[in-house]
């Protein structure tokens, strides 16, 4: 066995990042107020990140509506060389579509969209896309066999996002526009046929919209309630996996995670580091604090540990104060590290209460072989761990096999 004590010096020659406490040395409230500012700033990160991943998601959407828009211009273009439509028309479509997407493109991409209380703009983007329909099915009335698929389109962009308020007022402007072009058509041309053409249309409209405003409202109430039935279920996955005590990972998914690990190492020949840690003296603990007391140095220590590991490593409570750290593709050098910068944490917290000593931890610690079973790799890792509890505790022990594969 390699024995680590607690008065070595680890060098930092981890590869990846890892998130380290604020050092215990300093004053209580100095150390809150500074892991405090650490918290807001990662909130802050994190706010920053979901608002950039919300507005691309939003230009994603305006590209699709670009999409549509260019699908209308296909068919203008066809109407336009089967001499249905003259060249004003086709010109006026292409820069009106066009400047619309650039317009709410840019007030995607500045933030301006954040001003409105509908942040996504659909119900803007949605008047534009039908006053465009309607002023072309005005200047060039062949493209009114375009208006209804389009219109539907255009309708179904803003099914889950807008109440069915807002579709029927939707749906009672686009009514409105298109009596009024009608209107329009006939005092200009005073063409019956073509009134009664219009007036066929506006029919349907007027027959199929209502009740695509109700199927609507309908699709609505499904949506939301498949959303907050998957949003229960994420919650039902995610406290199966956590220990209710301490928020931390749980036995289950902690050693179902290391088969997962192992499987992956054997396939890709990464380096897996397994630690197991415990906490020293913790029926002296309970003695001391109460049993009550004992869980809130669990909580706390499930916490430190915690914020001393990387993101892709792997932490939870296998049982009573036992503790498992798998570490995916880290050769043991750097988790040794992690595994000393723990350890020093622990020894160096202020544990406030009626704790009359400190508190520490015995880590064991090896690297996994290939072909050994989990329950190999876990035996060398415990074994390893009582040999730093046999040796006085608060220090880490590298499991011999592991150590001599480092050290030649």
């Amino acid at each position: 066995m390699q024995q680590i004590s607690e008065h070595n010096t680890v060098p930092a020659t981890d590869d990846a990042p890892v998130r380290t406490a604020a050092p215990d040395s300093q004053p209580h409230g100095s150390k809150s107020a500074k892991s405090a500012k650490i918290h807001v700033v990662r909130a802050r990160r994190q706010t920053i990140l979901n608002h950039r991943n919300r507005q691309n998601a939003r230009l994603q959407r305006l590209l699709l509506i670009g999409l549509f828009g260019l699908f209308y211009l296909v068919g203008v273009a066809v109407f336009y060389m089967h001499g249905l439509v003259d060249h004003v028309a086709l010109t006026t479509s292409t820069v009106l579509i066009t400047s619309t997407v650039s317009f709410f493109y840019l007030c995607f991409l500045v933030g301006w969209n954040n001003r409105a209380r509908e942040k996504n703009l659909r119900v803007p983007i949605s008047l534009c896309a039908i006053g465009i329909m309607l002023l072309m099915s005005y200047m060039a009335p062949a493209t009114q066999i375009l208006f209804t698929p389009f219109l539907f389109l255009t309708m179904t962009f803003v099914l889950h996002r807008v109440s069915p308020k807002m579709m029927f007022l939707l749906t009672i402007v686009t009514l409105c526009g298109y009596l009024l072009v009608i209107v329009v058509h006939y005092q200009q041309y005073h063409d019956w046929a073509m009134l009664q053409l219009e007036g066929a249309l506006l029919l349907s409209l007027l027959l199929t919209l209502p009740g695509f405003v109700v199927l609507a409202s309908r699709m609505q109430q499904l949506h939301n309630a498949l959303f907050k039935a998957t949003r229960k279920i994420k919650d039902i996955e995610e406290d199966a996996r956590r220990d209710v005590l301490l928020g931390c990972f749980n036995r289950r998914y902690i050693v179902a995670a290391l088969e997962q690990q192992k499987r992956m190492a054997d396939e890709s020949g990464a380096p897996l580091c397994l630690a197991v840690i415990d906490l020293d003296h913790f029926k002296r603990v309970n003695d001391e604090a109460g049993h009550l007391g004992g869980d809130e140095v669990l909580r706390t220590f499930a916490r430190v540990a915690e914020s001393n590991v990387r993101k892709h490593d792997i932490f939870g409570r296998y049982g009573g104060e036992e503790f498992l750290l798998v570490l995916p593709e880290t050769p043991l050098s750097a988790a040794l590290n992690i595994s000393e910068r723990i350890r020093t944490q622990i020894e160096q917290h202020d544990w406030q209460g009626k704790l009359r000593n400190r508190v520490t931890v015995s880590i064991g610690l090896t690297q996994y072989i290939a072909g050994e079973s989990v329950l190999d790799l876990f035996s060398r890792t415990d074994t390893a761990m009582y040999m730093a509890k046999q040796g006085g505790r608060n220090q880490v022990v590298v499991e011999a096999a592991a150590a001599d594969g480092v050290n030649g």
